[in-house]
């Protein structure tokens, strides 16, 4: 045999040697594979899911989450702690269910609190050969509400065949037992024509049926040329001091001050908090009202004969709390101006006393609110200098005065005193006077039954 065939022979020898050991790696390596992708798997496409504040009773928008399963050979089971359920069809929810393996399945879970507060727990996802997976989850149980629509896109306007205000009868809760508090919202849109390019008085009241007198329960002041669609919710105003008109069938009268035909669309709508109330019955009395528009307010700095601002309060048995409701705005451009060009009353820092037999007891410092702090900051006009106690596009202050002492049958003597100004009618026509527009209530509260208090002259 020559050299050149051994050669050939050895290097033949070689080739199927490298052969065969490339072959039986390669079945080493289809046989890992093949063991790998029998192996059982369970994966989530989730770790945590966080839930939108929701009211305690009630019941959150679902979440999803997938859950994805190869080569097991028992069905996957889930369940949820307090405070959450689950569901695979989004419409039957329950503390637990079961799925077959070996698919991609989307399921459903909802936050449905029993208890207020920051709330959390977990989804436990489990079959019999892999390891158990959990998902957490979160959210915040708030108070239950209660919430009645009344105004919505009301056209208040002036001009022929229209009206600035609106009466309107509304159902509203009926039982008082558990509300807490309660809300008004309101929201102004502006309509074809655009918005009204003023701020003006506007106000929200309900009639007293013993009376059938209109009784304040907010004031607000238009925004200059535009809505109030910034606020969420709108103007908020509390008017828990009235649950015991705002109950059942109601009669409400919404008025804007405006003088152009455009006016405003207006919305209003209430929320009533269940919770624990300070106390069981309330009661309110008018002790003073002269808050029909702006410029039909108390004149300032000129004679007030006409107008009664000492009144008589009488209180009935078991009050256990007392307090005065105040609404008042400033109007006009009357001089003298202050030192720094305050005209009066929108502009003139003044303070107001209210005198309990003949002292006095609680003052009412009508200056500055920040007008410039407004969440309706882009307004036309010169919306952003503080007035005396209001701004463009907000709420009017509610000014509260709680008694301290025990009223358990006792008359007082009230009085509503201006810081002395006197006008000096140098001003035109349009500008010559100074207004105050008020509003005054005395609120009474017990966990026992009590009568509301007597105001006379």
């Amino acid at each position: 045999m020559t050299k050149n065939n051994s050669t050939n022979k050895l290097n033949i020898i070689l080739f199927v040697l490298l052969m065969v050991i490339a072959c039986s790696k390669s079945d080493s390596a289809d046989n890992d594979n093949v063991i790998e992708n029998q192996s059982p798997t369970l994966n989530i496409d989730k770790s945590l899911i966080q839930f939108d504040n929701t009211m305690i009773s009630k019941s959150s928008v679902a979440a999803t989450f997938s859950v994805q399963s190869q080569n097991l050979n028992s069905e996957i089971s889930l369940s949820v702690g307090d405070n959450f359920e689950i569901s695979d069809d989004n419409s039957d929810f329950k503390k637990s269910l079961t799925v077959q393996p070996n698919q991609n399945k989307t399921l459903y879970v909802r936050f449905s609190p029993s208890e207020l507060g920051t709330l959390t727990g977990l989804i436990t996802i489990t079959s019999s050969n892999v390891s158990q997976k959990t998902i957490n989850l979160s959210g915040i149980a708030i108070k239950l509400r209660h919430n009645y629509r009344t105004y919505i896109k009301e056209h208040l306007a002036f001009g022929s065949g229209l009206s600035q205000s609106s009466v309107k009868s509304f159902d509203l809760h009926d039982d008082m037992e558990k509300i807490e508090s309660i809300k008004m919202y309101v929201q102004l849109e502006c309509p074809n024509a655009g918005c009204n390019a003023w701020d003006v008085f506007a106000n929200i009241l309900v009639k007293e049926p013993a009376s059938n007198e209109w009784l304040e329960i907010g004031r607000y002041i238009t925004p200059y040329g535009v809505d109030t669609s910034v606020l969420e919710r709108g103007i908020e105003i509390d008017v828990t001091d009235f649950k015991s008109l705002l109950s059942g069938t109601v009669e409400l009268k919404a008025y804007i001050e405006v003088w152009g035909s455009d006016g405003w669309n207006l919305s209003v709508d209430f929320d009533y908090t269940e919770g624990e109330p300070d106390y069981k019955h309330y009661q309110i009395s008018r002790v003073m009202q002269y808050n029909k528009n702006s410029l039909e307010g108390v004149i300032y700095g000129e004679d007030q004969s006409e107008f009664d601002l000492d009144k008589t309060i009488s209180f009935g048995e078991n009050i256990q709390s007392a307090h005065l409701r105040t609404i008042i705005t400033g109007w006009g451009h009357a001089t003298p101006a202050d030192s720094d060009g305050r005209r009066c009353a929108e502009w003139c820092f003044r303070t107001h006393d209210i005198k309990i037999n003949d002292a006095n007891r609680f003052q009412h410092e009508m200056k500055g609110i920040g007008c410039s702090a407004n969440p309706i900051n882009n307004q036309a006009g010169n919306w952003s200098p503080d007035r005396a106690g209001w701004c463009p596009g907000m709420a009017v202050p509610l000014r509260l005065d709680n008694f301290d002492e025990n009223l358990n049958g006792k008359t007082l003597k009230f009085e509503y005193a201006f810081q002395p100004w006197v006008n000096d009618l140098q001003t035109s026509a349009q500008n010559k006077h100074a207004y105050y527009a008020i509003s005054t209530f005395v609120v009474l509260k017990s966990d026992q039954e009590i009568k509301p208090a007597v105001v006379s002259d």
